[in-house]
């Protein structure tokens, strides 16, 4: 084994989660990421704490929901039964085949993820983490070598992440005083959103591994413009291109998309917080330097922002804020590494990728 899948889980197991020894551990992972559920379990092991695994078969999840009527999808009482006993929870991500659930139809998977929601909502509960194994897969989505793209994810994972934590913290400390945030992007993209009274939310790493952002909730009704998204959305296996979306007085008003347009559709008529934006994060990992088709790494390279439709993060929104509720989470992806600048109340903070508390600011 590889001895970087071994330093992967100790970072999970140690730092992301901090497993002690009365913890009872859920591990949810596919076949390809056997190596690192072993090594988990050495770790978790030295910790005398308790794990069971998951195991996710999407061949089987597709045949399943394929003959499936959406209306007998119902919430998996005994998975929900179990998350109440789960203490840290650890998801894992591996695929052979990026597009095995590509032939799903949309609407059972709108109603696998309202059925799914509690369980959603229980695990949140829990010390979660989520990260991503390495495949041949993933490699050739990100058009690299499986030895490149091995020495890119680990450069992503294995980081001074409380470095990371104090460089992020600069941007935390100037959106915590926020009311307004603009982001412009070249002629396809000007949205401008209230955070007034909603937190900034460091992530450096635990709940994401790799981590690398800033992230915050909009007052659900206060976006407003167009925003074009210059990745793919990636939604059950369906790759969703050149999404763009305008919004008005909170919602989705109009959308396209130059491919798998009816995707998109069925998304956003999951639910009524489909339509409306449950977060806005700023990547911050500079180990994170190119675009890989692969959203958890994608959404933390410095040069990105990333709006994700449908449900808020709980950290974000106090007490007395509206909350965004929905049984999806999208994140969709801004190039912000030319022609474009993020401003906070009049003020620019980023131009053109690089920081105002970075150097070459000035001449970005």
């Amino acid at each position: 084994m590889d001895d970087r899948v071994r330093r992967h889980a100790e970072i999970l197991v140690d730092y992301c989660t901090e497993i002690g020894p009365d913890d009872n551990i859920l591990v949810r992972a596919p076949a390809p990421a056997e190596d690192l559920v072993v090594a988990l379990y050495e770790r978790i092991g030295k910790r005398g704490a308790h794990p069971t695994t998951q195991w996710v078969n999407p061949r089987a999840g597709r045949a399943y929901a394929r003959e499936m009527d959406p209306a007998d999808f119902r919430t998996k009482d005994h998975q929900l039964a179990a998350m109440t006993e789960t203490d840290v929870v650890i998801l894992v991500k591996a695929t052979r085949n990026v597009a095995e659930t590509g032939d799903v139809d949309p609407e059972k998977g709108q109603a696998a993820s309202r059925a799914k929601q509690p369980i959603v909502e229980k695990r949140l509960d829990t010390r979660w983490v989520m990260t991503e194994h390495l495949t041949p897969a993933t490699a050739q989505q990100a058009e690299m070598s499986t030895e490149a793209w091995t020495d890119y994810v680990y450069g992503a994972i294995d980081r001074d992440w409380e470095a990371q934590r104090e460089f992020q913290q600069q941007l935390v400390d100037v959106l915590d005083e926020a009311d307004t945030i603009r982001i412009v992007s070249g002629d396809t993209t000007d949205l401008r959103l209230s955070v007034a009274g909603m937190r900034a939310v460091n992530d450096a790493g635990e709940t994401n591994l790799p981590g690398g952002e800033v992230f915050t909730a909009p007052i659900p009704d206060s976006v407003e413009g167009t925003v074009s998204f210059d990745m793919p959305v990636y939604r059950r296996g369906r790759p969703i291109h050149d999404v763009r979306l305008t919004f008005d007085a909170g919602e989705v008003v109009d959308y396209a998309a130059s491919r798998n347009e009816e995707a998109l559709a069925s998304m956003l008529e999951t639910d009524d917080g489909a339509r409306r934006v449950g977060e806005l994060g700023i990547g911050m990992n500079r180990g994170i330097d190119r675009f890989s088709d692969t959203i958890l790494f994608d959404e933390k390279m410095g040069d990105t922002v990333h709006v994700a439709l449908g449900n808020a993060i709980e950290e974000c929104v106090p007490d007395d804020r509206l909350f965004n509720d929905s049984a999806i989470h999208a994140d969709m992806l801004v190039d912000m590494s030319r022609n474009s600048f993020v401003e906070v109340d009049g003020e620019v903070v980023q131009r053109n990728g690089t920081f105002r508390f970075e150097d070459g600011f000035a001449a970005a």
